[in-house]
């Protein structure tokens, strides 16, 4: 992938968050919540992995660490993926760099090892398996 490409991509799914998050703090804000979004669970009545992501980084927003963890994990990741990655596109962007470029080429390979992969999966089940467990 391209730089301008990877970086586009990114930024685009940045703000795509962002708007989401804006969009259901209001909602909360206004107790209009939307209801059932997850495509996943509307089909087969189980949560996907990351169901309950959305809540869990309006309560880290909020302050809920546990009540974030307890609700899903990845929220804690994704927080952190919304706050790194416009602050690093920007970063590269002034310097004439490409960081991130190479930090993702790197990661790519790194994750392709299947030692790796292999615990990524199992993580990413345990989540979805504690998921089913709640009954989210």
């Amino acid at each position: 992938m391209t730089r301008n490409k990877l970086y586009t991509l990114l930024t685009v799914l940045s703000l795509s968050g962002y708007a989401w998050l804006v969009f259901q703090l209001y909602a909360e804000q206004q107790n209009s919540g939307i209801g059932q979004v997850c495509i996943f669970k509307s089909v087969t009545n189980l949560p996907c992995p990351s169901c309950g992501s959305t809540r869990s980084i309006l309560e880290i927003v909020q302050g809920n660490l546990l009540a974030a963890l307890y609700i899903n994990p990845l929220g804690f990741l994704f927080v952190s993926v919304l706050l790194i990655l416009p602050l690093w596109i920007i970063a590269d962007l002034l310097q004439k760099s490409d960081s991130l470029l190479k930090f993702y080429h790197h990661t790519e390979k790194w994750i392709s090892k299947k030692p790796v992969a292999l615990v990524l999966i199992v993580l990413v089940l345990l989540n979805w398996g504690w998921n089913i467990y709640k009954d989210l």
